[in-house]
C-alpha cells in the first residue's frame, strides 16, 4: 500500500506564500509522476501543477502559471508546490497525487489533503 501524506496548508492573506508538501511512503513502487489537484467548496477537483519525473518536465493550469512552481525528489518520493501572489480564489482543499503502474494499468495513488485558504 501507498500512503501520501501533505502538510503546509494554513490560512494565508491575499498577496503571500505558502509551501505545500507530499511525501509518498508504504511499499516500493513506480513513481512516473507526481502532482497537485485543489477542490474549492461547490466545485469540481481540478489539475493544479504536475511533475514527471521521467525529463522532469512540469504542467500547470493556466489559473497558476506564473504564481505557483512545482518541484520535488524523485528519489524520496516527495513534491512540493510553492505558491506565491496567493488570491482569495485559490481557497481551496490541496490534493497531492502520485502515477504507478501496475500489470500495464495506470494506477493513481491520493493523499488526503490539506486546507488552503487564503482571506484577510
Amino acid at each position: 500500500q501507498v500512503q501520501l501524506v501533505e502538510s503546509g496548508g494554513g490560512l494565508v492573506q491575499p498577496g503571500g506564500s505558502l509551501r505545500l508538501s507530499c511525501a509518498a511512503s508504504g511499499r516500493t513502487f513506480s513513481n512516473y509522476a507526481m502532482g497537485w489537484f485543489r477542490q474549492a467548496p461547490g466545485k469540481e477537483r481540478e489539475f493544479v501543477a504536475d511533475i514527471s519525473w521521467s525529463g522532469g518536465n512540469t504542467y500547470y493550469a493556466d489559473s497558476v502559471k506564473g504564481r505557483f512552481t512545482i518541484s520535488g525528489d524523485n528519489a524520496n518520493n516527495t513534491v512540493y508546490l510553492q505558491m506565491n501572489s496567493l488570491k482569495p480564489e485559490d481557497t481551496a482543499v490541496f490534493y497531492c497525487h502520485a502515477d504507478d503502474r501496475l500489470r500495464g494499468e495506470w494506477v493513481r495513488y491520493w493523499g488526503q489533503g490539506t486546507q488552503v485558504t487564503v482571506s484577510s
